[in-house]
């Protein structure tokens, strides 16, 4: 009984890692995007670098970045972990927004 409750608060501690690192990664991606001289697909190459240093390449998996008005908009879905890094594919989503910088 106690592995069984020591197992599931690790798993719980690795969901919020990989969650934090996740929305981490959406900010500045989505900062990175709102640059005067830098566009949506940057944001997007940036928190797909994040995420790949940091958890790995399969967690990088669809990331949607777009500039719309005053700011950037950016979402990713990833991969949800249920038992180790195996889960349940796209079913964590986090998204995130940055003011566009302006250079007037």
């Amino acid at each position: 009984m106690l592995t069984i409750l020591t197992l599931g608060v690790l798993q719980f501690g690795l969901d919020v890692y990989v969650r934090n690192v996740v929305h981490d990664a959406a900010v500045e991606g989505a900062y990175h995007a709102a640059l005067a001289d830098l566009d949506a697909a940057d944001g997007a190459a940036w928190t797909r670098r994040i995420i790949t240093r940091t958890v790995g390449a399969r967690y990088a998996g669809r990331i949607d970045a777009r500039r719309s008005g005053d700011d950037v908009r950016l979402t990713v879905r990833t991969t949800l972990p249920l038992i180790g890094l195996i889960g349940i594919p796209q079913a964590l989503e986090v998204t995130s927004r940055a003011p566009i910088e302006r250079l007037d």
